[in-house]
């Protein structure tokens, strides 16, 4: 059975794997949940937020027998703990996640995507530190196919996102590609073209690489079936 570390993306925390933890418990895994720097219950100031914090968070909660999950954003600190110390986990799983190119900061990645989803949905705060979702573009940008008690439980929960460690470069090399290495696409989603995953997917062998018919929230559209194709490729790890 498998230890899962599991990295929220972009203005969530350790709450939005609320339904997802209890699923993975049914196939006799262990699941755990971090708060990035800044968000959840972390006091780190958003001036104080850096991709290299938030890559020392990710080493810091894992083992060299865990499986890190990460998700959209959360694909760039889990890459850098990869690239850090890749004996510090048993493999990675890049959830709808950015797949990092040697060089590239993570909004570098974004704005090479053949489409542009976010357009207007996001606003930069007044000091140019953060940037949040339009609150009426919520819904229809991450959890358009979640319950309605799901929508209104996560925004109540969102916070700002901090620009810098995105727009930080993050270099790559053997240490990364040493690391086993999974990825679970998203085919209706509307942060990261689903194309676009496919492509990054190519960091996954051909049958670590799955698919879910979902929003850029699985893990509270559909935590059951994320959580069984999350088992697939841990025994495959």
């Amino acid at each position: 059975m498998a230890d899962f570390l599991l990295v929220h993306g972009s203005w969530h925390g350790a709450w939005c794997w609320r339904d997802l933890i209890p699923e993975l418990t049914t196939f006799g895994h262990t699941a755990r949940a971090i708060d990035m720097p800044s968000h959840g219950s972390d006091p780190t100031p958003i001036r104080d937020v850096t991709l290299g914090t938030c890559r020392d968070a990710v080493l810091k909660a894992s083992t060299p027998k865990t499986i890190i999950l990460g998700h959209s954003w959360g694909g760039y600190p889990v890459s850098a703990a990869a690239e850090t110390d890749p004996n510090a986990m048993r493999g990675v799983i890049y959830l709808s996640a950015y797949v990092p190119k040697s060089g590239l900061s993570m909004v570098e990645m974004r704005k090479r995507a053949p489409r542009q989803l976010i357009g207007n949905a996001v606003e930069v705060s007044g000091d140019g530190l953060s940037y949040s979702v339009v609150p009426d573009q919520v819904h229809d940008l991450l959890y358009h196919d979640c319950a309605r008690e799901v929508v209104a439980y996560a925004f109540a929960r969102l916070c700002p996102q901090a620009i810098a460690p995105q727009t930080t470069p993050l270099d790559v090399g053997d240490n990364f590609a040493r690391v086993p290495k999974g990825y679970i696409r998203t085919t209706d989603d509307r942060i990261v073209p689903t194309e676009y995953q496919a492509e990054m997917a190519g960091c996954a062998d051909p049958d670590m690489h799955l698919t879910i018919d979902s929003s850029h929230s699985p893990f509270f559209s559909h935590p059951e079936h994320l959580a069984g194709l999350m088992h697939q490729i841990s025994q495959r790890m």
